[in-house]
């Protein structure tokens, strides 16, 4: 993340958060109406105590020997998330991982949804992937006017990244989802998370080759 509201929580704890809301979600599914934080804690295999302060940030008080009320609780985490709202989302650059993306249900769960996807291929443009149509580069700052859009997804080459990016922050977009191999440059107020692939996969053949 490039920036950190100071009223914010802090970014390890945010980092956990759709873990616990799995977990309290499973839990409310099989009947339980209060949560315990020792009870999260153990099926995460955390700390106790770090995920007892976790959830003390949300905001709802915690009785003994009951615990949290299950739906105030992952209710208080989805709004520190952000996932209280719709969230509109654009994706620029229609390949294999963008196709993928396009197609990925689970979004729902977070309450995003992909409205528009972009690409430079004037052989993608006009088709449609997943119920989104795919449309020119040239479309981008309209449709992000148009509909409001904060959130833009990079999935294009390395090599094409900083000019998407660039496209991207001059429509309006302040928040961008890297998935390329590429680190852009954005200006101050706009955040970027990056996803990179290899380094997962390098800490993971890594492990599984001293095994």
């Amino acid at each position: 993340m490039k920036t950190n509201r100071p009223d914010s929580h802090p970014e390890p704890t945010i980092r956990r958060y759709p873990a616990y809301l799995r977990v309290i979600r499973d839990l409310m599914s099989a009947g339980e109406e209060n949560i315990s934080s020792a009870v999260v804690a153990e099926q995460l295999g955390l700390d106790p105590v770090l995920t007892r302060k976790d959830l003390a940030m949300a905001g709802v008080p915690g009785r003994p020997r009951r615990g949290y009320p299950a739906r105030r609780l992952a209710d208080a985490i989805e709004r520190a998330l952000g996932w209280n709202k719709g969230c509109g989302a654009l994706l620029v650059g229609v390949g294999s991982l963008g196709h993928a993306l396009l197609g990925y249900t689970g979004f729902a769960e977070q309450n995003l949804s992909i409205v528009a996807a972009f690409d430079a291929d004037p052989l993608m443009i006009g088709q449609v992937v997943h119920n989104v149509r795919v449309r020119a580069m040239d479309d981008l700052p309209a449709i992000v006017a148009d509909q409001k859009i904060k959130l833009g997804i990079l999935t294009v080459p390395g090599t094409a990244a900083q000019a998407c990016a660039d496209a991207l922050v001059q429509a309006g977009v302040v928040g961008i989802w890297n998935f390329t191999p590429t680190q852009i440059d954005v200006p101050d107020g706009v955040i970027v998370q990056h996803v990179d692939l290899a380094q997962s996969l390098a800490v993971l053949s890594h492990a599984i080759n001293r095994a």
